[in-house]
């Protein structure tokens, strides 16, 4: 969705992708966007700033869109919500080079398999997120639908990860005794 506005999701920690595609079907999703591999790149100052309040400036690569991406700090609740501002781009390499060339630097590098889908006459989104550190279902949207989206899928508040995919990493590194680099998947990229 280019331009802003204020999202508001949660991740939900499912055992694997089968079952994450078995929840939603019983819960009449259908695939609004075919599985996708995505290739993200965060960057921030040598400093840490944008990390340190709490912001996020990507630049993702899913097939062939790629996208500008600045999220801004989170509130507090159940949910994870907070202001984002996209925009498409044509070439993600230059525009990681631009960011480099105004004092940016690539600090954590991501990847992901990632499936959209939606419920007939429903304006909230389900992804299925297939990640080297494992499967999650997100869920975006009016945290009422969320709620109820959630409960279908037999999840309760208790569930809810708010939790970025840099946080997931850093405690599953901690938790496997690894030390961190990038969430990637082993061997080379796709595509």
């Amino acid at each position: 969705m280019p331009g802003s506005h204020h999202e508001t999701e949660i991740k939900l920690a499912v055992t694997d992708a089968a079952t994450a595609r078995h929840l939603l079907r019983r819960a009449r999703f259908r695939v609004f966007r075919r599985r996708i591999f995505e290739r993200n790149t965060l960057f921030d100052t040598p400093s840490q700033a944008l990390r340190a309040a709490g912001c996020l400036l990507r630049v993702r690569e899913a097939g062939r869109i790629s996208t500008a991406t600045y999220k801004g700090p989170g509130a507090a609740g159940p949910h994870k919500s907070r202001e984002e501002l996209e925009f498409g781009i044509t070439d993600a390499k230059t525009m990681a080079l631009m960011l480099q060339r105004i004092g940016f630097e690539p600090t954590f590098r991501y990847e992901k398999y990632r499936t959209e889908l939606r419920q007939p006459r429903s304006k909230g989104i389900a992804t299925v997120d297939e990640t080297p550190i494992g499967i999650f279902l997100e869920l975006e949207g009016d945290p009422k639908w969320i709620d109820r989206a959630a409960k279908t899928l037999g999840f309760s508040t208790d569930d809810y990860i708010t939790a970025s995919y840099g946080r997931l990493y850093l405690d599953w590194c901690r938790a496997q005794g690894v030390e961190p680099t990038h969430m990637v998947f082993p061997g080379p990229a796709p595509g």
